[in-house]
């Protein structure tokens, strides 16, 4: 059971807003990941090392739709974790601003898509997931009005840097370094 604790997350999110009021240029984060060979003879399997991970490493595998094993998570499935992880943090951290007791939550992220185009079966099938779809479950006490409901909702789907990053789509940009040995 999740309930609000109003002396830890909302005084700290006042006082990073006051400071970020005065200091805009702070409010700048930077998250990252790198991706290694598990094995140099193996292509459908790999490690990934999220920032702050203690170089802690998170084996992956490839989709057997794309003719990996599947027998371990897959960039998909990694996306749609840090859609589902994003999305329950930041409904959580809505409901304690709004003081709205959470009895459960349980946020579930999918992702579809027609793997053709990454094949280069068919060159008309865009890359990419063409849906995502987030299943939000959440328990709270009877006494909560529809209202304050509402503005978890409206606030968890606007505030979720993941979620609005998807909906919205990003510039990403890549820089090559090619070393001949």
């Amino acid at each position: 059971m999740f309930v609000a604790n109003e002396s830890s997350i909302v005084e700290r999110q006042q006082s990073l807003g006051r400071h970020y009021r005065e200091a805009p240029g702070d409010a700048w984060i930077t998250d990252h990941a790198r991706a290694l060979p598990d094995s140099h003879n193996d292509a459908i399997h790999g490690v990934v090392e999220p920032a702050n991970n203690d170089g802690g490493f998170q084996p992956y595998g490839i989709h057997r739709a794309v003719g990996g094993d599947h027998d371990a998570p897959n960039p998909g499935d990694l996306l749609c974790s840090a859609l589902a992880a994003c999305l329950h943090s930041t409904l959580r951290l809505v409901a304690e601003r709004l003081e709205i007791t959470l009895i459960d939550s349980e946020v579930t992220a999918t992702a579809s898509a027609d793997v053709r185009g990454a094949l280069m079966v068919d060159m008309t099938v865009p890359v990419g997931f063409q849906r995502m779809h987030c299943d939000v479950r959440l328990e709270v006490p009877a006494e909560t009005d529809q209202k304050t409901m509402k503005a978890l909702m409206v606030g968890a789907e606007g505030c979720c840097v993941v979620f609005q990053t998807l909906k919205g789509g990003t510039k990403v940009t890549t820089d090559w370094r090619i070393d001949q040995l």
